[in-house]
């Protein structure tokens, strides 16, 4: 898709620079739509198919005649309602800004945890570090202070994390199991979502979620007394610490989901050689990638690589989405090959099985 979509420049000039106009007033369209959502506007002109004019929008809404007026001039210009006979109508953009749960979670995402930090793009890109993420608190990465979000940040930003992943676990899981692992590792659990599935999946799997010490804590503390916690297992580390303990060994199954995308590239190379030795001899180490090349919708791969400026600004300053090329060429240089990739998972997952490079 690559070489197809992106090789050349196929718009008409108009076109082109109305996009540039656009992407000037990025900001702006942004906040409009995310009031138009938050206000019921959206949801009321859908349900008045012979559309409200200004006054009936001001008694719906309970906002200013100058606001409404606002609010709809922009959304007018910005194609998301439509205008004739003095009344307003939503646009198909405006329909699926109010019904595509893959664009509520972008939006709340954005909002909720990129959009001040983006003031500091500039610098992260420079340094090499998320200088925006003082806008969220002070930590090194945002990975230390998640479970330290404000509430609203903190539902935006697993609503995120989740909404990705959990549309793929159900259909990874039979990949995974096919061999009848009796042990699986799971590096980055989280809040255990992939565990669940496991241990509900198969009553004889016991699973070992392997995480910083405050995703461990929001593990426990909202897991006891679930079906299946009794075979799942915590080991508290952080990854990149190398002189941390060793990952514990003898397990048939490693799974890594939306984990490697949070490190650098030497960083990656790391982690994999040491999840290597975690294996048993003909174990096998999945990894579940949201790559930005192997999209069937160019919406998907847009949102791919724009989350990967969040990674830069926000979440650590030095890890990106992969494109699978480069996610091979590190599996590589992991000690691993890789046996297959099963596109098409959830929303947008690629699944890539890998095994250990037998040396001689």
């Amino acid at each position: 898709m690559i070489h197809r979509k992106y090789q050349n420049d196929t718009l008409p000039a108009l076109t082109a620079q109305e996009l540039a106009h656009f992407i000037a007033f990025g900001p702006v369209v942004f906040q409009v739509a995310r009031i138009m959502l938050k206000e019921g506007i959206f949801e009321y002109l859908r349900d008045m198919p012979q559309g409200a004019t200004v006054g009936d929008i001001v008694r719906k809404s309970g906002l200013s005649e100058y606001a409404v007026k606002v609010l709809m001039e922009s959304s007018l210009t910005s194609g998301t309602v439509l205008y004739r006979d003095s009344r307003y109508f939503l646009s198909k953009t405006g329909w699926f800004i109010l019904t595509d749960p893959m664009v509520k979670v972008n939006m709340d995402f954005n909002h909720d945890i990129n959009y001040k930090g983006m003031f500091h793009l500039d610098e992260a890109l420079k340094e090499g570090y998320p200088a925006g993420l003082a806008e969220l608190g002070q930590w090194n990465t945002i990975y230390e202070g998640l479970s330290q979000l404000a509430a609203g940040q903190k539902s935006s930003w697993f609503g995120f994390d989740h909404f990705y992943s959990d549309s793929a676990f159900d259909q990874a899981l039979p990949e995974v199991f096919a061999s009848r692992p009796s042990r699986l590792m799971d590096i980055g659990g989280n809040t255990g979502k992939w565990a669940f599935k496991c241990v509900g999946y198969d009553p004889d799997v016991r699973v070992t979620v392997v995480d910083l010490p405050g995703q461990i804590g929001m593990l426990v503390s909202q897991s006891e007394g679930r079906p299946g916690f009794d075979r799942i297992d915590t080991f508290c580390t952080d990854i990149l610490d190398q002189s941390a303990e060793s990952l514990p060994s003898g397990y048939d199954v490693v799974w890594m989901s939306q984990f490697l995308d949070c490190f650098s590239e030497d960083q990656v190379v790391s982690i994999l050689s040491r999840a290597v030795k975690a294996l048993n001899p003909d174990g096998r180490i999945y990894i579940m990638e949201t790559v930005w090349d192997r999209q069937k919708y160019a919406a998907a791969s847009f949102d791919l690589a724009q989350t990967s400026v969040y990674f830069t600004a926000m979440a650590n300053g030095n890890s990106k989405m992969f494109n699978s090329e480069d996610l091979c060429r590190l599996i590589g240089a992991g000690g691993l090959e890789v046996e297959r990739i099963v596109d098409g998972l959830g929303y947008a997952h690629s699944l890539f099985c890998c095994k250990a490079i037998k040396t001689e």
